[in-house]
C-alpha cells in the first residue's frame, strides 16, 4: 500500500486527470464535421468562412489530398476540422451556425487525413487577411433597431435573442472546476 502521504497526492492525481478528460483537454480525440441534416447552402456558407478565417484548405484544392469526395458534406468536414482543431478546439469553434457537430471517431480516409490536435492542423492560427464573407453564426440583421434598444423598446432589447447558439461546454468546465476546487480543499484539509 502507498505511503500515508502519498494516498492524497494519487487522489489529487487523478482527480485533474479526469477533469481534463472530461473538459476534452486529455488524451481523447475529437473532430469536427458537417452534419448530415445541414443544407447544402448553410454548408457552402460556413465552407467558405472556415476556408477564409484561418481553416487548412489547400487537400481540398483539385490536387490536393481531400479533394475527393468531391461533395460539400466531405470538403466542409475536412474545412470545419481544420478550423476547429487550429483554435484549439475552442468551446463554439465547431458550430457555423449549427452545420457541425463534434465526433469522437476519425473521419479521415484514404490519403486524407483529419487532423486531430492543433500541432497537426498546422497550429493556432489567425487569419492574416480578413475573411472574405461574415460568420455564419451571427445572422445578418434587416431591422434599422439599435442593437442596444432605442426608443420605446427598452435597454438591451428585451425579446431580442442572443445571436450565437450555446454549443459551448461552459457549464460542465465550471462544474468540473468547482469539483476540482472542492477535491483539492478536502485533501488539504486531510493532510494537515
Amino acid at each position: 500500500m502507498a505511503a500515508p502521504k502519498l494516498v492524497p497526492l494519487l487522489l489529487l492525481l487523478t482527480i485533474i486527470t479526469t477533469t481534463k478528460n472530461v473538459l476534452g483537454q486529455g488524451g481523447t480525440a475529437s473532430w469536427c464535421v458537417a452534419r448530415s441534416d445541414a443544407s447544402s447552402d448553410a454548408l457552402q456558407t460556413a465552407l467558405d468562412y472556415a476556408c477564409g478565417a484561418g481553416g487548412d484548405c489547400l487537400p481540398l484544392q483539385p490536387d490536393g489530398l481531400c479533394f475527393l469526395p468531391n461533395t460539400i458534406q466531405a470538403h466542409a468536414s475536412y474545412a470545419f476540422n481544420s478550423y476547429y482543431q487550429r483554435r484549439t478546439r475552442a468551446p463554439g469553434s465547431c458550430d457555423f451556425a449549427a452545420t457541425a457537430t463534434i465526433a469522437t471517431s476519425d473521419p479521415s480516409y484514404g490519403s486524407c487525413v483529419y487532423p486531430s490536435s492543433a500541432s497537426a492542423a498546422g497550429g493556432p492560427n489567425t487569419p492574416t487577411t480578413t475573411p472574405p464573407m461574415n460568420n455564419p453564426n451571427v445572422p445578418t440583421s434587416t431591422t434599422t433597431t439599435p442593437i442596444f434598444g432605442g426608443g420605446n423598446t427598452g435597454g438591451l432589447t428585451p425579446g431580442m435573442s442572443t445571436p450565437f447558439p450555446d454549443s459551448s461546454r461552459a457549464h460542465s468546465e465550471a462544474t468540473a472546476t468547482w469539483f476540482l476546487a472542492l477535491c483539492s480543499s478536502l485533501i488539504i484539509f486531510i493532510i494537515s
